[in-house]
């Protein structure tokens, strides 16, 4: 399958990530940083409710409802280009639940409403919702992993609206992450100079940043061609890699930096730490597996 971006969809995806540039720059994103960095269970960083209102004039919530219903009108392969741009620029909040809420949650087409969902036994973001989708009865604060994403864990029960596209949509913020690292250690590689040398001209780096580059390319034209299908086999397959772009591409870009990847003041442990927390997602790698192996045992992978 071929997929090549229209002229719209390349505009809409220029459009979102001057739109984050703008609204969550490195300054405000290391401001959240700091500000869930404090250790406490449970803590995080407040949301911008002024940052949700302006994704949501933007039509980020509503890019999929129906003109009709007050929405933009576009489809599952332009939510991906913009949950992509999300991804890369680490945007904070719950961003996939006010979404998937958009037309079903008043006011979370717009961003006058933040919507959060029990996803198995952990929520995101818990205690700046407005609403939860799921029972959240007895949720306790856990010390989030990633500083940007504050977590609560839940008593086992079913899971708030899970589906395919929550699996999509997860997919293609771990692609704009993978996209990201992979820019990070190019720059790095160019910028850094050992023994006269740029660092990117050494074997063993360049080599890191090779296998970078085809785990993102491999994933983007995964997740790509599963918006297009939206095939939930298609779409557990692109979550799969994806999940490999991000997590194993962050840790590689971690090493080409060396000791100063390791330190508060680098992104990529921020990257590292949102793709290590999103791989729980929507049923995580198990329930991918296991859609891809029914599908292989049935003869239709």
């Amino acid at each position: 399958m071929r997929f090549r971006l229209t002229e719209d969809q390349r505009a809409l995806r220029a459009g979102v990530r001057q739109l984050l540039e703008r609204r969550f720059d490195r300054e405000a994103l290391w401001g959240a940083a700091e500000a869930g960095g404090s250790g406490r269970a449970g803590g995080g960083p407040r949301l911008d409710r002024g940052l949700w209102r302006a994704l949501g004039e933007a039509g980020f919530f509503a890019l999929r409802l129906p003109e009709a219903d007050g929405g933009v009108g576009l489809g599952l392969p332009e939510a991906v280009l913009v949950f992509e741009e999300a991804g890369r620029a680490l945007l904070p909040g719950p961003l996939l639940a006010t979404h998937l809420a958009a037309g079903a949650v008043p006011g979370a087409a717009t961003g006058e409403t933040v919507v959060t969902a029990v996803d198995g036994t952990l929520v995101e973001w818990l205690a700046e919702a407005d609403v939860v989708r799921g029972d959240a009865t007895g949720a306790l604060p856990l010390r989030s992993l990633d500083p940007l994403t504050p977590l609560h864990r839940v008593p086992a029960r079913q899971p708030g609206p899970r589906g395919p596209v929550a699996t999509l949509l997860t997919a293609a913020e771990q692609l704009g992450t993978a996209a990201r690292v992979c820019e990070l250690a190019a720059q790095h590689a160019r910028a850094r100079e050992q023994f006269g040398r740029p660092i990117g001209a050494f074997q063993a780096v360049a080599h890191l940043c090779a296998g970078m580059l085809v785990r993102t390319e491999t994933a983007r034209a995964a997740v790509y061609a599963a918006a297009v299908t939206a095939d939930p086999v298609d779409i557990a397959a692109a979550r799969l890699l994806a999940d490999e772009a991000a997590v194993r591409g962050a840790r590689d870009c971690l090493q080409v930096h060396g000791g100063m990847g390791f330190t508060w003041e680098s992104e990529v442990h921020l990257q590292l730490k949102r793709a290590w927390v999103r791989t729980h997602r929507t049923g995580g790698v198990t329930e991918s597996e296991e859609i891809l192996a029914a599908a292989l045992a049935a003869g239709e992978a």
